[in-house]
């Protein structure tokens, strides 16, 4: 109800200010980012937490003098809002990582309707300015899927929708070995730019081939930063002091 009132609000704002139906969709629709654009910078992302293994991949990233971006859900392999879980995305916001959003449940968006696409977004934005106070000024559509109706949606918001241009292919199975070489390729092609995907809920990501594409990237020149960094922008539309627990806090 509260994310229906939001967005009606939104855009009647924004009807006012641009009446022309063609020139308010082009305000609107969101930008979609597929590579960076600082040379010899490399993004490491990861999907579909917090979960479990957060805080490993922020300590190897921390180790290393680099920096990642986790696009979170807020109920997928488990509950954004669980205490533990909160500690993980304080975690990585403390130390200098960068927290997106990834939806709330990692729906199909472009199946979903322009109010279910909006409590999709809104739920997970109040859940990371609840916990670190940040409002994200990125978003990663599940299933790397959208329709223009996902980008009005996320243009209305204030968000670019980033994408990838490496997929580590962990989330369809890939082995470690082929995860790595992935690297290996991209690091014989040297690209000016990379920016990959990976998922941190998988065991082996965490604790075999992140450290290994942090190695074969730094070794190769490239400045191991947060998909803001990459493009030169600010990871946050506003930033403010994370709010103390209340009993809204759940999925």
């Amino acid at each position: 109800m509260i994310a229906s009132f939001f967005v009606t609000f939104a855009f009647a704002l924004l009807s006012l200010a641009a009446p022309a139906t063609e020139t308010l969709e082009r305000r609107q629709r969101a930008q979609v980012i597929n590579r960076c654009s600082t040379p010899n910078t490399a993004a490491l992302t990861f999907d579909d937490g917090p979960y479990i293994y957060m805080k490993d991949i922020v300590d190897l990233l921390d180790q290393n003098n680099a920096k990642g971006t986790f696009f979170y859900n807020g109920n997928n392999y488990r509950c954004i809002y669980d205490p533990d879980m909160v500690d993980n995305v304080k975690y990585a916001y403390n130390h200098g990582h960068q927290v997106a959003s990834h939806t709330w449940g990692h729906e199909h968006l472009a199946s979903l309707t322009w109010d279910q696409i909006h409590d999709e977004m809104w739920r997970v934005e109040l859940a990371l300015s609840r916990i670190t106070g940040a409002y994200p000024a990125f978003f990663r559509p599940p299933y790397g899927e959208y329709n223009n109706l996902v980008l009005d949606a996320a243009g209305i918001r204030g968000q670019a929708a980033v994408i990838w241009d490496l997929d580590s292919g962990d989330s369809v199975g890939a082995s470690v070995a082929s995860q790595k070489s992935e690297y290996d390729d991209a690091v014989d092609r040297h690209p000016s730019t990379i920016l990959s995907l990976q998922h941190e809920v998988y065991e082996t990501t965490a604790h075999q081939v992140v450290e290994y594409a942090i190695n074969q990237l730094q070794n190769a020149g490239y400045r191991l930063v947060t998909v803001a960094e990459c493009l030169g922008e600010d990871p946050y539309q506003s930033v403010a002091a994370p709010q103390s627990r209340t009993a809204d806090w759940h999925c």
